[in-house]
């Protein structure tokens, strides 16, 4: 049985206030869910790692084949609870550990 690789993403929120994990989350399933499908969503094993409020960065794990996938999705996510936002790639990395590393 092959290993699923994995990598994590540093993600920077830019929006007035803060949403909860929940919507975060719900904002980017629903991105990934309406470029690829209930399908295409369900293949990225996306989870959610940390969630700092104070600077709104956000650490995502994907797996490595749907790495493209998911940052194309991300690019396209215009809003989150109700307000406008927008959600730019910081980093990518193999582990936890040198991602925050990095900042």
């Amino acid at each position: 049985m092959k290993r699923v690789k994995r990598r994590y993403l540093a993600l920077q929120l830019e929006m007035e206030g803060v949403p909860s994990e929940k919507e975060f989350m719900d904002a980017i399933w629903g991105s990934v869910a309406r470029l690829y499908g209930e399908v295409g969503a369900s293949l990225t094993s996306m989870a959610l790692i940390n969630f700092d409020v104070s600077c709104k960065v956000v650490v995502v794990r994907t797996s490595l084949e749907t790495l493209d996938s998911v940052r194309a999705s991300l690019a396209c996510i215009t809003c989150v609870a109700g307000k406008v936002a927008s959600v730019h790639v910081l980093a990518v990395s193999g582990t936890i550990k040198a991602l925050f590393k990095l900042f």
